[in-house]
């Protein structure tokens, strides 16, 4: 997971990381959402997704608590440091979650 380590790891600013599954309906349904989030707030948070559907990811997404989908994190110097995850994940508790680290 080199790009996790390199897209989400390494940066000093926070990240939001989208982690989606393709056979996710909810994941799918929540994703224009999430492109809108990024349209208010890309140029103060970085955005990436991560997609959980690929075999060797599924060790890593469990490193990760990542245990169900969908699931946004929000990272900061490496750190996990905020969560929404299954139902809690609406674009209002996104954006609530992003405001306390721009």
């Amino acid at each position: 997971m080199e790009s996790f380590a390199a897209e989400v790891l390494t940066q000093e600013a926070p990240v939001l990381v989208d982690w989606w599954g393709e056979s996710c309906e909810n994941c799918i349904a929540l994703m224009p959402d999430v492109d809108a989030l990024h349209t208010a707030y890309g140029d103060k948070i970085r955005f990436t997704k991560f997609n959980t559907s690929q075999k060797m990811v599924r060790r890593f997404c469990i490193q990760q608590k990542i245990l169900g989908l969908p699931v946004i994190s929000i990272y900061h110097h490496g750190e996990k440091v905020a969560e929404v995850a299954k139902d809690d994940c609406t674009k209002e508790a996104i954006e609530t979650m992003i405001q306390k680290y721009i």
